[in-house]
C-alpha cells in the first residue's frame, strides 16, 4: 500500500502539528516513528489512518496501480490496549478473586470466525496458544500484548501499526515477534509502521525513520543515518539534569520497627485447576533492594499481588509481612500505607478523568482517584515530585488525555509521593522514553540510597535494573497442567 499525506492540517487546533504534514510511505517500506513521551507520535499515526477531520490537505490510500482503497490498515495502539481486550469493563482486584473472574471471557472468543488454519498458524508463530485457554482478565500484562498483537496480525491487513510493541515482554518473546514481523514482511508483503520511545527496540529491517518532537515532524531519514548522527538521538532524548534533589516525606509517622518486609514460605496459587505459583519461598529483609524476574505468565504480578493485599490467596498462605503473620488482624490498608506500588494492572485500572496532580496526590491513600481532599502541604509535596521527575508540565492536565508514556511517568511519581518505606515497581519505566527512563533509574537509585528503604524492582530489560539492586529472585513459568 502506498500512503501519501499532502499538507494536512486538522480541523481542530488540539490535533495540529506546528507545521502543516507531509509523508510519504510507498508500497513494500516498513517504518520506525520514534520519538519522547507526548511528541506527537501517535497522533501521526492518527492522520495516517486518515482519522483526523482536515482543514487542509488529504491523505491518500493506494493500491499499486494508484487506485484509492480504502481499509487494509491495523492498528494497535498501547493507550488502548486493554479496552480492546474489555479489561476495562472490570474493577481492580477483579482478577484476583476467582468468582468474580469467571465474568471474563477466554482468550480464543476473540479469535471467532477467523479460521481454525489461520488461527493455528499464527499462534504457533508467536507461541501463545496456551493462552487461548485463558480468561483475559487473567492474562499477564506481556501475555495481554502478544494476544492482541497476534489478533491483529491475524486480521491479514497491508499495513500494520503498532505502538511499542516490544515492551512488557521477555526476551524471549521480543525475539519472536522482531521474528513473527520480519518473516511476514518476506511472505505476505505485511507492511510495518512502528512507534516506537527508545532506540534500542528499533528492528534491523525497518527500512525508514521518522523522528518526531513537540509535535514537529522532521524529514525522514534512513536506519544507518538516524544512528549514525547522534544529532537525532541527542535532539529527541536529551541528558536528564545532573542533580537530584528528592522531597521528604510529607509527615512523620509512628512506624514499628522490623526486621523483614518479606516472608514466604512454600506459596502456591492456583486458579481453576491452572497452578500459578509452586512452592516459592522468599525472604526480603528491610533495607535489601532486589530484581524479581521472569517470562512472561510465570507469576511475578501474582506474587506481588500476594504482598500488597490484593489477593484473597494471601490468607491460605503462609506469608508474613513486616514480622507479622497475614490475617492476624492487619488490614490491606495498614499494608499499602507503607509501601509505593506501581504495576500494569494499576495503570490498566486508573481510569480517572481527573487533572495529574490529583493522581500523584491519590498515592498519599493509595485510591484509584483521590477518594479523600488533600492538605495543601501535601499538594507541595505532590508538585515537589513531579518537578523532581520532570512532570510539572502535566499537574493541570486530564489523566486520561495526555500520551500512554506520560500516564506512566505520572502514576511512577505516585508510588514515591508518601515516601514510603518499601517500594514495589512492576515494570515502571514500561512506555517511557530513553531520556526519562535514565532520569528514573537515577531518582530510584537515589531515594534507595536510603539504607531504612526497601525496593523490589520487575522488568524484562536487564539494563533497567538500578546499580542499587543487588538480589535477584527468579520465578520459573509453570508448564500447562493436564
Amino acid at each position: 500500500m502506498k500512503i501519501v499525506i499532502d499538507n494536512a492540517v486538522a480541523r481542530f487546533p488540539e490535533f495540529r502539528f506546528r507545521e502543516p504534514l507531509s509523508w510519504k510511505m510507498e508500497e513494500g517500506e516498513t517504518w520506525a516513528v520514534v520519538g519522547p513521551n507526548g511528541a506527537g507520535k501517535t497522533l501521526f499515526t492518527d492522520y495516517v489512518q486518515g482519522s483526523v477531520a482536515l482543514k487542509e490537505g488529504s491523505v491518500r490510500h493506494c493500491d499499486r496501480t494508484g487506485k484509492e482503497v480504502s481499509g487494509g490498515i491495523k492498528t494497535l495502539v498501547f493507550r488502548d490496549i486493554y479496552s480492546m481486550s474489555g479489561v476495562r469493563s472490570m474493577y481492580y482486584q477483579q482478577k484476583w478473586n476467582s468468582s468474580d473472574a469467571d465474568d471474563s471471557p477466554f482468550a480464543s472468543s476473540f479469535f471467532d470466525g477467523l479460521g481454525q488454519d489461520r488461527i493455528d498458524r499464527y499462534t504457533s508463530l508467536f507461541d501463545i496458544s496456551d493462552l487461548l485457554e485463558k480468561r483475559v482478565i487473567s492474562l499477564s500484562s506481556g501475555e495481554l500484548r502478544k494476544f492482541l498483537i497476534t489478533r491483529a496480525l491475524m486480521c491479514e491487513p497491508s499495513v500494520i501499526i503498532l505502538d511499542n510493541p516490544f515492551i512488557g515482554l521477555d526476551e524471549k518473546s521480543r525475539a519472536a515477534l522482531d521474528s513473527m514481523l520480519s518473516t511476514l514482511r518476506e511472505r505476505t508483503g505485511l507492511q510495518t509502521i512502528l512507534v516506537l520511545s527508545q532506540t534500542k527496540d528499533i528492528p534491523l529491517w525497518v527500512d525508514k525513520m521518522l523522528p518526531v518532537c513537540d509535535r514537529t515532524v522532521y524529514a525522514p531519514v534512513s536506519r544507518e543515518e538516524f544512528f549514525s548522527s547522534g544529532k537525532f538521538i541527542g535532539r529527541l532524548f536529551p541528558d536528564s539534569p545532573a542533580e537530584l534533589s528528592l522531597p521528604g516525606a510529607v509527615d512523620v509517622r509512628n512506624v514499628t520497627d522490623y526486621r523483614n518486609v518479606l516472608q514466604m514460605k512454600g506459596v502456591s496459587v492456583s486458579y481453576k485447576g491452572r497452578k500459578i505459583l509452586n512452592d516459592v519461598d522468599w525472604t526480603v529483609a528491610k533495607g535489601e533492594n532486589w530484581a524479581l524476574l521472569g517470562e512472561n505468565g510465570s507469576g511475578k504480578s501474582t506474587l506481588l499481588s500476594l504482598v500488597c493485599g490484593d489477593n484473597p490467596q494471601a490468607y491460605a498462605n503462609d506469608i508474613v509481612l513486616f514480622d507479622r503473620r497475614r490475617g492476624t488482624g492487619e488490614s490491606i490498608w495498614d499494608i499499602k500505607k507503607r509501601i509505593g506500588y506501581l504495576s500494569p494492572d494499576i495503570h490498566t485500572y486508573y481510569l480517572e478523568d481527573i487533572p495529574c496532580l490529583k493522581v500523584v496526590a491519590s498515592g498519599f491513600f493509595d485510591s484509584i482517584g483521590l477518594s479523600r481532599e488533600c492538605t495543601e502541604e501535601q499538594y507541595a509535596t505532590a508538585r515537589k515530585w513531579m518537578e523532581v521527575f520532570g512532570a510539572s508540565y502535566l499537574a493541570g492536565r486530564s489523566f486520561v488525555r495526555i500520551s500512554y508514556g506520560e500516564q506512566r511517568l505520572v502514576l511512577l511519581v505516585r508510588a514515591f509521593v508518601k515516601s514510603p518505606e518499601v517500594m514495589i515497581l512492576d515494570e515502571p519505566l514500561h512506555g517511557l522514553d530513553s531520556g526519562r527512563k535514565a532520569l528514573a533509574k537515577r531518582i530510584i537509585e537515589k531515594y534507595c540510597s536510603d539504607p531504612s528503604k526497601t525496593l523490589i524492582y520487575v522488568t524484562h530489560y536487564k539494563d533497567e535494573i538500578p546499580s542499587c539492586v543487588t538480589r535477584f529472585k527468579v520465578l520459573e513459568k509453570i508448564s500447562r497442567q493436564e
